[in-house]
């Protein structure tokens, strides 16, 4: 049994990186980019101005000016400002040349047809001038950077159209064991639904990589193989619920083995979710054996694949850890593991473990805020002590 802290880098240090492929840019969106993204402009690409106003001469802020013309945005000035001229000018059009500052309309009064003065006694320059903000052949998106939706204004302004980005994991997802159906059928006295897979085909879908389900495998080893490799024959990364532990059906181990994979750990000191185990064969491909129980399948996913499907495309998984107060006291029996317990928010941003029963409580996890991380030889902690916590 291992700790979570080497089972994650041994997790990271088995990763193969995927190929890359180029995408629309409207389409990047949740992927990640496989190279670095540079300006091929300025930005701004000239002089502008920064608010309504009139572009003017610094010099002549005490003097009467004459109006030359007014300038859109979009529209290149006829008018070169000289002493004692000024010309009116809109949110982000272009400077005139000879002009250095831009006086804002409410900063001004207009003294006869054609003619203004400034009315304050001082001004920015209220200019963006140009290359401020990104110059030419600057790196703007580095790669590995996971695509959001700002990221894709960057793209646009700096004409990436058609970003190269990683290839989506391929995941295969199946469960195992003869108590499962599907959730479209009733289950009888001795079954029940299949909920693992579907939880984790929705996880693999939030971090947007491919997951492809392929059922139900009995407690029947050569079935289960088949599965296996047939999962094996199209995916990168293989997770399989249940049948990892030690009953007399648990023979997931030994049919990954059949399958060519080679085991890294089986046995975690995490609650919930000890009896996971980690692969990998020959050819790069990855193999985890998920416990059966929901938290845990759903834990482990968030704390070990998570991470390593973002390193195979490339990206550094840094999850969000924040440090919260507790609204009540928190205690358990045995310290010899680290707990992730679900906990919801209530006020004042402190938090409080939700009613929880154990990892096959299917529903504890649907009003969790996130994981309250309780490392080991921790057996208390009291009432607005501070506890690590990951969003979920």
């Amino acid at each position: 049994m291992i700790q979570f802290e080497e089972a994650l880098n041994i997790v990271l240090g088995k990763t193969v990186p995927v190929s890359s492929e180029i995408v629309e840019m409207t389409e990047s969106a949740g992927r990640i980019l496989a190279t670095d993204v540079v300006s091929d402009i300025n930005i701004p690409p000239f002089d502008k101005s920064a608010m309504d106003g009139y572009a003017c001469r610094r010099a002549d802020l005490g003097n009467e000016l004459k109006v030359q013309e007014i300038i859109a945005a979009g529209q290149v000035p006829q008018f070169i400002i000289g002493p004692g001229e000024c010309s009116k000018i809109m949110t982000g059009a272009m400077m005139p040349e000879g002009a250095d500052c831009v006086i804002i309309v409410e900063h001004t009064r207009e003294t006869a047809k054609g003619l203004i003065e400034f009315t304050a006694a001082k001004t920015t320059d209220n200019i963006c001038f140009k290359g401020e903000d990104v110059k030419k052949g600057e790196l703007v998106l580095p790669a590995g950077l996971l695509i959001r939706p700002q990221h894709i204004a960057v793209m646009a302004s700096v004409g990436c159209t058609n970003p190269l980005v990683s290839r989506k994991v391929r995941v295969g997802i199946l469960s195992t064991g003869d108590e499962l159906v599907e959730p479209d059928i009733i289950p009888d006295t001795v079954k029940i639904r299949n909920s693992n897979a579907w939880q984790l085909m929705a996880q693999a879908k939030a971090m947007n990589v491919e997951p492809f389900y392929f059922g139900i495998a009995p407690d029947e080893e050569k079935q289960t193989l088949a599965l296996i490799r047939k999962a094996m024959a199209s995916c990168d990364v293989i997770l399989l619920t249940g049948g990892v532990s030690m009953g007399d059906y648990d023979f997931v181990p030994s049919v990954l083995k059949e399958a060519g994979f080679s085991f890294h750990f089986k046995s975690l000191a995490m609650q919930p979710g000890r009896p996971t185990l980690f692969g990998s064969n020959p050819e790069g491909k990855i193999c985890f054996g998920l416990p059966g129980n929901p938290v845990s399948s759903f834990n482990q996913f968030e704390l070990l694949v998570k991470p390593l499907l973002y390193k195979m495309m490339g990206h550094h998984y840094q999850p969000v850890i924040l440090r919260l107060p507790l609204a009540v006291d928190y205690k358990r029996k045995k310290s010899e593991r680290l707990s992730f317990i679900p906990v919801h928010l209530v006020a004042q941003s402190e938090i409080q473990p939700v009613d929880y029963h154990g990892s096959a409580h299917i529903n504890a996890l649907s009003g969790a805020y996130g994981l309250m991380s309780v490392p080991i030889g921790t057996t208390e902690i009291r009432k607005g002590e501070f506890a690590d916590v990951r969003p979920v």
